[in-house]
């Protein structure tokens, strides 16, 4: 082959198609292979004017393609299947190529394979992607992780492809090493699940209990984009709510099963935060209604108990519920990203990732799911204060949760009687005043273990650690 590609995309499904055309769009010869050849033919037959294309029909052929250092990205499912395409590439390329996934691959894979690939002299990059097809064609936000080297050759490539903030900025920066993109990417899909799930409530709330339709919602939902709340969740949902459904002339949204499906990112962003001792509860409460939206038996089972005898609000005192959901959204949703950067921190102390958190909220301020108007206020919160312990800590969070905190309060109380479910508010909530609290029942909990487990504790007016002799004469020994 007399041309050679300056980038290479292997797993031509939508994602990676779409990633393989930015490229072109923007300039760059790119290779392309497929497991089907149909695909990579179909790819070139349907979109071959909208760039450079060198087709590869085998891994041999497509390795050749590249110019060095080999830039190889892989679009493939995460898990084997990742590490078979890796297993078929790895042997054809030589010391300083790269293997960059672009999938939504465990952060611990990552760490893993850029262990064994640094060994044979190979950049592994794990490199997290959010935007959806759409994204990918037309600019996503882009979390690499890997070495420094392999971002200094591949650094300008991605940032030429990226979505691009309102100033201008790439939406993607060198995140840390080894696993700290796809760790990134993982905790801004749990921060993506708590948004949904907290819009979802509002949107309950606005319905049952204002006695909205879905149409006067979505009208709500747009107001609200045009403030504070201005991001891509809010705006696709005043469409999804706005939607009739052809066939039966019904919301779109009555047609639906309320069985909601999940990838596993969030639940992962869970599992991974319980290791790390991090409290992320909005983003659990949102991974757990979702897996309760789908137990449709458990459901079926329990629809004869009991509730309150709920009745919509009059249409005088709707709108100003209304307002409180807002309110008690916005303090919810800084809770959730609160909740996701903390989990960032303690992820890039324990791996030793050295992640700029400033940076992370600058690139998810375009491409991403989770773009929003207020990560400019994040971004700026970060680098104001590079150690930021929370968002909550930042003056103008803390001043407009402290404004919305009755709003919020009863929006709950409002839930609550009407017998309405919202775990995300009600979490969020809890986690606000359990942060402020000067005392928490923490203090029993330790007692009782002591009790019954010896497990010692400590006191607040001198050091060490003790334990009482509860089976004797009460004494206390230090441990």
């Amino acid at each position: 082959m007399s041309t050679k590609a300056q980038i290479g995309v292997t797993g031509l499904a939508v994602m990676g198609r779409n990633l393989a055309r930015n490229f072109a769009r923007n300039g760059y010869t790119v290779a392309l292979h497929n497991r089907t050849a149909s695909r990579t033919h179909q790819l070139v037959e349907e979109f071959g004017e909208e760039g450079i294309f060198v087709p590869a029909g085998t891994a041999e052929e497509f390795v050749a393609a590249l110019e060095r250092p080999r830039r190889l990205v892989i679009m493939v499912k995460a898990g084997e299947a990742t590490d078979a395409v890796i297993q078929e590439f790895a042997p054809l390329l030589e010391s300083g190529d790269m293997i960059i996934d672009g999938g939504n691959a465990h952060f611990a894979d990552t760490r893993r394979r850029e262990k064994e690939l640094r060994e044979k002299g190979i950049h592994f990059v794990g490199t997290g992607i959010s935007g959806g097809e759409e994204g990918a064609l037309h600019g996503p936000s882009i979390m690499p992780g890997g070495s420094v080297e392999s971002y200094a050759s591949l650094g300008p490539m991605l940032e030429k492809i990226s979505a691009k903030a309102k100033d201008g900025a790439p939406c993607v920066t060198h995140v840390g090493p080894d696993g700290a993109g796809h760790f990134v990417k993982m905790v801004h899909n749990g921060i993506e699940y708590a948004d949904m799930q907290l819009i979802g409530e509002a949107y309950q709330l606005l319905r049952d209990v204002a006695g909205y339709s879905p149409a006067r919602i979505a009208d709500i939902f747009r107001s609200w984009n045009e403030g504070r709340l201005d991001s891509y969740l809010i705006e696709i949902t005043a469409e999804v709510l706005s939607h009739v459904d052809a066939a039966t002339g019904e919301p779109f949204v009555d047609i639906v099963q309320d069985q909601a499906e999940q990838k596993g990112t969030g639940r992962w962003t869970v599992q991974i935060a319980l290791d790390l001792g991090v409290p992320v509860s909005g983003i659990a409460e949102a991974v757990f209604a979702r897996s309760l939206s789908g137990h449709a038996d458990l459901r079926a089972a329990s629809r004869h108990l009991a509730g309150p005898s709920a009745l919509a609000l009059p249409e005088s005192e709707a709108a100003a519920f209304a307002d409180r959901v807002e309110q008690a959204l916005y303090a919810s949703k800084i809770v959730s990203y609160t909740q996701g950067f903390h989990e960032i921190a303690a992820g890039s102390e324990t791996y030793d990732w050295d992640i700029d958190s400033g940076a992370v909220a600058r690139i998810w301020r375009g491409g991403c799911i989770i773009r929003a108007a207020f990560l400019d206020r994040i971004t700026a919160a970060y680098e104001a204060e590079p150690g930021l312990v929370s968002l909550l800590s930042d003056k103008e969070f803390a001043d407009e949760i402290a404004a919305a905190q009755d709003d919020w309060r009863a929006v709950l109380v409002a839930a609550t009687i009407q017998g309405v479910p919202t775990p995300g508010f009600a979490a969020a909530l809890a986690y606000y005043d359990a942060l402020r609290a000067e005392r928490l029942p923490a203090a029993l909990t330790q007692g009782q273990r002591d009790f019954f487990g010896a497990h010692t504790y400590r006191r607040t007016d001198r050091e060490g650690s003790f334990h009482t002799l509860w089976g004797g004469d009460r004494s206390e020994v230090e441990a």
